[in-house]
């Protein structure tokens, strides 16, 4: 069974072709460049129009999982921040000891 219906594949034809020539402007009235956001700019409208389109990701799941990225990359730094403080310290105590001396 087809993911996208008949209209929807049309719809998707006639916006790559105003793309091509230029004509295809975003919500915000600029010109399309972006092939992946006149794809996604013709699979709105053809929503719109009631064609038969899978749904949209959900905002949750791509919320997620940036999130979890952003612990993981969080947790790196933290681990970096604390062996260069590590390293410091022993280098200060290691110049403290031959400056006693």
């Amino acid at each position: 069974m087809a993911k996208y219906s008949k209209k929807a594949q049309d719809k998707v034809e006639k916006v790559m072709h105003e793309k091509k020539k230029g004509q295809l402007k975003s919500g915000s009235g600029r010109k399309v460049t972006n092939r992946k956001q006149a794809i996604a700019i013709a699979l709105s409208e053809a929503r719109k129009e009631g064609a038969k389109v899978p749904a949209k990701k959900s905002a949750a799941k791509k919320s997620a999982a940036k999130k979890s990225v952003r612990k993981t990359a969080k947790k790196a730094s933290k681990k970096k921040a604390s062996k260069k403080k590590a390293a410091k310290k022993t280098a200060k105590k290691a110049a403290k000891k031959t400056t006693k001396k």
